[in-house]
Parts: structure tokens; C-alpha cells; sequence
């Protein structure tokens, strides 16, 4: 890595991304790393120029109050402390991301003497020679879903290591309507990249029946991507490396030795004891918005860099609960209907993300003169940089009122439409 670099000591707070980012946009790479990292680790780090010890909240663990360790103390790293829980402590945290940097803008570049050269062109550079001498001549399957992150770790693999990436792009019976049609257009038709794709429907909707915990569900869609993944790559020579669209917002939520799990990813959580691959993972420690970044240094069309993010287990933590064939149906139609309206309302490019979500009860409603009980839709929109807060963006009254009475006449099994308000925090943005 070529990049100079500001390690993040995470001692409980709440705001480590915050600082990581406020770094970043001063054009330094910056990490988190957990509060009992060792003095020796920290120094063979790559370019490692300073530390920012990071206080808050969570710094006890285990009925022990977490400290900046002497070793590293006594290291010749300058070390900038945050602590803004306490009251008088001579570092308070400030409020912004840009407040941040200007506070520790002197620390930076005077103290640790930081070269502002955290850019995409010099990431990329370091991630394809990360990327060749991790894999070497051995081959790579991705798992492509045509989401963002996928997208932009197929770019960068095939600028790393060409042919001997392999795309498998699997079916899973949760994506949305057209999607698979769409993937296939876009990278085996235009961007000429090897491509495998599985029908696993009915595989996936199998395991998932009667199973209604969203953290069950999603480690049962993760592990048995891994199934189908290694079943395909045993129909291949060579194949040594699993790639993963893995990015930091990920790993965040998924657990922290000082945060609590928020939800487990697919590609975090879900992972089997007995995986034979070697990850390869480049984006992991990018936020959201550096991921389009990259996509667009790499040259990827808007389509597709600024294409409307989508979990890895999809409509499964949209469908609430025990998944049913019917309402998975009547969610995909419904969604379809929502992005359809957006497109034609110009929203597409002024909302982050949108989507429908289908909970598993039923209400009683009107239909043709008759009593009825069916499903309610419940639209969710979303703004953000990072994923890591959001917040609901305004949307046309009359677009919504639109966009209610196609989703009632058209999805035969719902009748009734509501509207998220909430922002994250304190909700997330799925509802699983």
C-alpha cells in the first residue's frame, strides 16, 4: 500500500466511522482498529503514520474500562485522543464530519506528517497488485449479484486478473422482477466477463420455508450461496479464491469488539466453519460512496454505479418473516410498481434507496363490494452517503397517491399501502 495511513483506536465510541471519514477527507487513508490491537501489530502496518484514540460509551468490556495500551503509548506514533462522552476532557468530539477534520486537520500533516494521497486512481493501483499477488495464476469466483458492490469488485478483478475470474450469478428466488435478465445482458453480453448462471429457486426457497428470524434467515441465504458457489467451482480447474463485495458498512454492523451486532451480512455473518476458498475481498474497507467512486474510476457506466443498492439476501429481509411464495410474488410486483413510478416521476437519481416491504399479517379491507383480508405494502425510502444514517426523504404527494392506487389495483392480494417515515438511527434501512 502506498498510501500514508491514520489508525482509528476504536475505545468505545460510537463515531469511529465518523473520524475514519473525516480522515479520508483529507485525503489520508485512515482504518478502525479494536482497542486491544498490540503495539508490534500496529507498527507493521502499512504506512502507519499516527494514532487517534477514540473514547465513548462502550469502553468497558467485561467489567474492565478499556485504555490506550502503554506499548503503544510509548511507541514513537503521535497519538491524538477523542473523548467527547466526558465532560471537561480535553478533546471533545465535534459534532460534524467536517468539524472533525478541521480539528484534526494540524495532527495530520504537522504532527504525523501525512501525505494527502488517499485517492481512487492510487487505491485501485495498490488493489490490483494486492489482488495479483494474492491470487497469483490461480483463478477467482465472484459471486455476482449486479449490485453495486459486486459490480465494481468484477470491474476491479478483471482489471487485476482478466479471464481468470469467474462469475456465477445465482438465482436465488429473492431477487427483483427482470433482474436476472438484466444481469446477463449487462456482463456476459456487454462487458464480456465469464458467466455462469443458476436457476437455485427452488433450492433457496425450500430452505427458507417456515423460517421466520431475520438473522436465521439471512446466515441460511449466506451459507447456502457458499453451497452453490463451491458446487460450481468443483465444474472448474483451479479454483482457489472465493471474491466478495464485502465493504466496511458491512462489517460495522455485523459486530465490533465494542459494538453490539446490528444485523449480520450474507458475506460477514453467514460464512461456513469449513470454507475452502481464500476470500478475496477488495472494497472491505471502503464506505458506500467510495465503492461508486471507484466504479466510476474503473470506468463502469451510471447505470450501474449509481444503481439503486440491494441486499444480498434481497427480497428474503423484505418479505417479514416466515417467507410464503405468495407474498414474495405480490412483494416483487409491488416493488416493481414503486421503481417504475420513480423512474417516471424523475426520482431515480434524487432518492438513495427504494423499495417495498411486505410483513407478515394480514389486515381487513374493501374489495369489490366484499370484505377482504390481505397483505399491507409498506413503502420505504431513503437518503445517505454512507449507509451508516439516513434519512427519509420528501416525495410528491400525488406521486405517492400514484403509486398506491396501481399497487391496489394491480397486486391483486394487498390492500392496503403505507409509507416509512422513520430515519436510521433509530431504524435501519431494511427492516430486516
Amino acid at each position: 500500500m502506498k498510501q500514508d495511513m491514520i489508525v482509528v483506536l476504536d475505545l468505545g465510541s460510537t463515531r469511529n466511522t465518523d473520524v475514519a471519514r473525516a480522515i479520508r477527507a483529507l485525503g489520508v487513508y485512515s482504518e478502525i482498529c479494536n482497542y486491544d490491537i498490540t503495539a508490534k501489530q500496529l507498527l507493521e502496518m502499512p504506512n502507519v503514520k499516527g494514532i487517534i484514540a477514540n473514547g465513548g460509551p462502550n469502553d468497558t468490556v467485561n467489567g474492565v474500562k478499556i485504555r490506550i495500551g502503554e506499548e503503544i503509548r510509548k511507541s514513537k506514533l503521535p497519538v491524538y485522543t477523542f473523548d467527547y462522552e466526558e465532560n471537561g476532557s480535553i478533546n471533545p468530539m465535534p459534532e460534524s464530519e467536517t468539524a472533525i477534520a478541521d480539528r484534526i486537520r494540524s495532527f495530520v500533516f504537522d504532527r504525523c506528517k501525512a501525505q494527502a494521497n488517499w485517492n481512487m486512481k492510487n487505491f485501485i493501483a495498490d488493489q490490483v497488485e494486492l489482488i495479483r499477488r494474492q491470487v497469483g495464476n490461480k483463478k477467482v469466483l465472484l459471486a455476482l449479484s449486479g449490485g453495486v458492490d459486486s459490480s465494481v469488485v468484477a470491474a476491479l478483478l478483471l482489471k487485476a486478473i482478466g479471464r481468470q475470474l469467474t462469475c456465477v450469478h445465482v438465482n436465488h428466488g429473492l431477487l427483483r422482477k427482470g433482474e436476472p435478465e438484466q444481469v446477463i445482458q449487462v456482463f456476459q453480453n456487454e462487458l464480456d466477463a465469464n458467466l455462469v448462471y443458476v436457476d437455485a429457486t427452488e433450492r433457496f426457497l425450500t430452505k427458507l420455508e417456515n423460517v421466520s428470524d431475520p438473522e436465521q434467515k439471512r446466515k441460511i441465504i449466506g451459507a447456502e450461496f457458499i453451497r452453490v458457489f463451491e458446487e460450481e467451482a468443483r465444474k472448474l480447474d483451479g479454483i482457489e479464491f472465493l471474491a466478495q463485495g464485502t465493504i466496511y458498512p458491512d462489517i460495522v454492523e455485523s459486530g465490533t469488539k465494542t459494538a453490539k451486532i446490528v444485523k449480520s451480512h450474507h458475506n460477514v455473518g453467514g460464512l461456513p466453519e469449513d470454507l475452502r476458498f481464500e476470500l478475496v475481498e477488495p472494497l472491505k474497507m471502503l464506505f458506500k460512496d467510495e465503492v461508486r467512486a471507484c466504479g466510476s474510476a474503473l470506468g463502469l457506466p451510471d447505470s450501474m454505479v449509481y444503481r439503486q443498492p440491494f441486499p444480498g439476501p434481497g427480497l428474503g429481509v423484505r418479505c417479514l418473516g416466515a417467507i410464503t411464495r405468495d407474498r414474495l410474488e405480490a412483494l416483487r410486483e409491488s416493488d416493481a410498481i414503486l421503481r417504475d413510478e420513480f423512474a417516471k416521476n424523475a426520482l431515480e437519481g434524487k432518492v438513495w434507496q427504494y423499495f417495498t416491504v411486505i410483513p407478515d399479517f394480514k389486515s381487513v379491507g374493501v374489495r369489490n363490494n366484499a370484505r377482504c383480508f390481505d397483505w399491507p405494502v409498506i413503502i420505504r425510502a431513503v437518503n445517505t452517503v454512507d449507509a451508516m444514517t439516513a434519512e427519509v426523504p420528501e416525495i410528491p404527494f400525488a406521486v405517492l397517491q400514484k403509486i398506491t392506487r396501481r399497487i391496489l389495483s394491480e397486486v391483486s392480494s394487498v390492500n392496503r399501502v403505507c409509507f416509512d417515515l422513520s430515519p436510521k438511527p433509530t431504524a435501519t434501512i431494511e427492516w430486516e
